[in-house]
Parts: C-alpha cells; sequence; structure tokens
C-alpha cells in the first residue's frame, strides 16, 4: 500500500499530531486517576493502567519514528527533554509484561508526557516552517 504522505516532513508532522492525540486521550481518561494506588485498587483503575500503558507505548514507538524520519536531528531542538527517557519508557513497558510500575505510569500520565505538549508544537511549527 502506497503512502498518503509525499514527505517525511508531511510523515512526520502527522506522527507528531498522533503523538499530542495520544497525550491529551491520556489526560482525559486519566483525569480520576489521584494516585498510583488508583490504578491497582479497582477493577476499572486496572483498566484504566492497560490503557495507560498501550498509549505510553504508542507514544514512544510515536517519537522513536519522528527521530528516524528526521535523521536523528529534530528532537535535538528542544534539548530540555530527556527523549532517551521518553523513548525508553516504550520499551519498559512494552517489554515489562506483568511488571508495569503503576507509579511510573502515573508520573508520566500526569506530570511528564504534558509537559511534552509544547515541544509537540514547537516541532509542528517548525516543520510546516521549513
Amino acid at each position: 500500500m502506497a503512502s498518503t504522505y509525499s514527505t517525511k516532513e508531511e510523515k512526520t508532522v502527522a506522527t507528531l499530531h498522533q503523538i499530542k492525540d495520544a497525550i491529551l486521550q491520556l489526560q482525559e481518561w486519566n483525569k480520576d486517576i489521584h494516585s498510583p494506588e488508583d490504578y491497582v485498587s479497582t477493577t476499572s483503575g486496572m483498566k484504566e493502567l492497560a490503557a495507560a500503558s498501550m498509549l505510553i507505548v504508542a507514544i514512544g514507538e510515536g517519537f522513536k519514528n519522528v527521530d528516524k524520519l528526521t535523521d536523528g536531528n529534530l528532537l535535538p531542538l528542544r534539548p530540555e527533554i530527556p527523549w532517551k527517557d521518553v523513548k525508553g519508557i516504550r520499551d519498559k513497558v512494552a517489554h515489562g509484561y506483568f511488571d508495569i510500575d503503576n507509579a511510573v505510569i502515573f508520573e508520566s500520565v500526569k506530570y511528564e508526557f504534558p509537559e511534552l505538549l509544547p515541544s509537540i508544537d514547537f516541532f509542528i511549527q517548525y516543520l510546516s516552517q521549513n
């Protein structure tokens, strides 16, 4: 199947939009989660943990793809973000199976991923101007 994107830049921007949407979805789905224990104290909390974990995998994979598409040149434009950690959490969650740390997921969802939104907007604007 042929790609619907004519350039790497278009594919990168589309991926950045998907990442942004996933982060916003994480925020919405987890608005009633107030502590790491909320993920493990009820059946619905465990479902939220599973859903959050899946989106975290997608976000990490998305940033890995962005890095590949831009030959490693885009993410360093925002050096204040620990990109290795952002991409690495995907591997920890994806391969952690039954050892997912609900505290790490909570911190990522509530504090770390929302802090990425300005960088994503910066990257989209940067790519759209070039």
